[in-house]
């Protein structure tokens, strides 16, 4: 079946599918700029984006903000006329600076998980005015629950008088850091017969929820707001299933990882297909957070209890004391992106034991639209 293109506002891709932001040189303008040239909407990560730049250690802002511009550039060469967009953590330190500098470098959308992004529109509105851009970003809170929808759409509704053009319902098949406790991760997943992982009946009720949430507030703004769902969309069969349950779009990540045109080092990559089904495990994030990574070297430390030292702070997240974590969320993903794979933190999805080879992003998109 030919999937109808995905319209986010003023905004088309040709695919209905959006590449997932991967932080610290995962999802960087290489890979954003292959998915969205295959017709696909390209999103670079900004958390630490900037890791690669000479001046990180001693002024991580500064690195970072000239790495937002560089990446989308890279980007943009490689898809000229694609849709190309940014993912930045509201749990990031500097979350006004990094969606301020997205919009000056001229992003397409603005996708904003790890927290409630309440205050997304009113910072890309005046971003967009300071930078005299007629052409605002598309934005997109990312959600899990049908609680979080509502939360969300409620105050930019009172608050703003506006919608956002895209929500992210990003449930418990992710990878990275999750929006749900290890209760809820267990009674949201189960086994496919497949032997993969997949949602439980229960989850597909929060995905109703927040559909329902959504089409609510489409009726009162006449607008359409085009509704993506994420977490383990790896194949054919998880993406017919996301739009049967009446999705826009899929959100894909994990399954980018092992692509020749990928950010990451090939020994992350590599990570990726050694891995097996019972590599992947929940792990909780120096601030409390749980998160979904292979198991190595380095996480065996951290399940032991061993305070692993590390550099000085980079000044990645809110709520991080640098004294009183276990190790540094930053050092570890900055030794992934580089291929340092036994010290590194190696965030994947539920379902990324699967891979078994090194594709192109085309064969990827293939595989599952």
């Amino acid at each position: 079946m030919e999937r109808e293109p995905l319209k986010i506002g003023a905004k088309e891709a040709r695919l209905p599918l959006i590449q997932g932001g991967m932080g610290v040189g995962i999802s960087l303008g290489g890979l954003a700029g292959a998915v969205a040239k295959e017709g696909g909407a390209g999103i670079i990560s900004t958390a630490q984006i900037g890791y690669r730049e000479p001046d990180f250690d001693r002024d991580p802002l500064a690195a970072n903000l000239r790495a937002v511009k560089k990446e989308f550039d890279r980007a943009r060469a490689l898809s000229p006329d694609g849709v190309i967009g940014f993912n930045i953590m509201v749990a990031s330190r500097e979350y006004e600076a990094y969606v301020k500098a997205a919009v000056q470098a001229g992003a397409d959308l603005i996708i904003s998980g790890a927290g409630l992004p309440m205050e997304l529109p009113r910072i890309a509105g005046e971003a967009a005015r300071e930078a005299g851009r007629a052409d605002a970003p598309a934005l997109a809170p990312i959600v899990s629950t049908g609680k979080a929808a509502r939360v969300v759409l409620r105050y930019w509704d009172r608050k703003f008088g506006r919608m956002p053009e895209l929500i992210v319902a990003e449930g418990p098949l992710a990878g990275g850091h999750l929006g749900f406790d290890r209760e809820q991760l267990e009674r949201y997943t189960k086994e496919s017969g497949r032997g993969d992982a997949c949602v439980s009946e229960s989850y597909e009720e929060e995905i109703r929820e927040i559909l329902d949430t959504v089409r609510s507030y489409e009726g009162k703004y006449g607008q359409k707001i085009a509704v993506a769902l994420a977490g383990g969309i790896d194949s054919r069969e998880a993406a017919d299933r996301a739009f049967a349950l009446g999705a826009d779009a899929v959100q894909v990540a994990s399954c980018l990882v092992p692509t020749l045109e990928c950010d990451a080092d090939i020994r992350y990559k590599e990570a990726y297909i050694r891995a097996g089904k019972d590599d992947i495990v929940i792990v909780k994030s120096p601030v409390g957070m749980p998160g979904r990574a292979i198991r190595n070297r380095f996480m065996e430390r951290v399940m032991a209890g061993e305070k692993i030292p590390h550099s000085p702070c980079h000044r990645c997240l809110q709520n991080c004391d640098p004294a009183a974590i276990p190790y540094c969320i930053t050092d570890a993903l900055v030794h992934a992106a580089k291929g340092e794979v036994d010290d590194a933190l190696l965030f994947c999805g539920a379902n990324a034991w699967k891979a078994d080879r090194i594709r192109t992003v085309r064969d990827v998109i293939r595989s599952i639209l």
